[in-house]
């Protein structure tokens, strides 16, 4: 699978998102949401990893990135990372997007490319572009209740703000202590600045984007 020409550095912030092939939906339903979770924990490591010999007591020993928010969309996705050793970015998605391709064409019995060529990514060169993007990301599932609500200055603050925070597919669910099992390990919130001190500080922050009004 190719894979986008980009110099990461270790240590630094990523921005990395992609869509299906033609815009289709990648997610089908919620059991291909949790697959992509699942993929997201056990091939963010140093090991080479066979799929159908992982059990849930996988041991990933090092990591190659950090995760700090996700959330994942009917054909999209998106992901907040740190690299954390060389070549980690690349290695990371080139594991997740290929074996995620091979679930899904597998699953629904089709063959071709999954993804809209190679994986997206910006690079994160400054504190606020960072802290505004765990809202971006997190505020992602809005746009199914009201696609528009950035410009509708007259939406509805509250239903956007319950509908996001009950979103199953981002890692919202982590930050207010939802998530459970192996999809509670995926962040590592201690390689990113401190912006949210408890749950009820990443909900004021949430609430403030949604208000805001251009």
């Amino acid at each position: 699978m190719a894979l986008r020409k980009v110099n990461f550095a270790s240590g630094e912030y990523y921005h990395l998102y992609n869509r299906g092939v033609e815009k289709k939906n990648i997610f089908l339903n919620d059991s291909d949401y949790k697959k992509f979770i699942y993929l997201m924990y056990i091939c963010n490591t140093t090991r080479s990893i066979v799929l159908r010999d992982i059990s849930e007591n996988f041991d990933r020993k090092e990591t190659i990135i950090e995760i700090g928010a996700y959330c994942l969309m009917k054909n999209h996705f998106h992901i907040l990372i740190r690299e954390r050793s060389e070549g980690g970015v690349t290695a990371f998605m080139r594991k997740l997007l290929t074996a995620y391709s091979m679930y899904f064409n597998i699953k629904y019995k089709r063959t071709g490319k999954l993804w809209q060529g190679v994986f997206q990514s910006s690079h994160i060169d400054s504190d606020k572009y960072l802290k505004y993007l765990y809202s971006y990301i997190h505020l992602n599932p809005a746009k199914y209740v009201d696609l528009k609500w950035k410009e509708n200055i007259n939406h509805n603050s509250q239903k956007l703000f319950n509908f996001t925070i009950a979103y199953k597919y981002s890692s919202l669910m982590i930050y207010l202590n939802y998530a459970k099992g192996y999809a509670s390990k995926i962040l590592t919130p201690t390689a990113f600045p401190a912006y949210f001190k408890d749950p009820m500080e990443h909900k004021r922050q949430l609430l403030e984007w949604l208000n805001f009004t251009p």
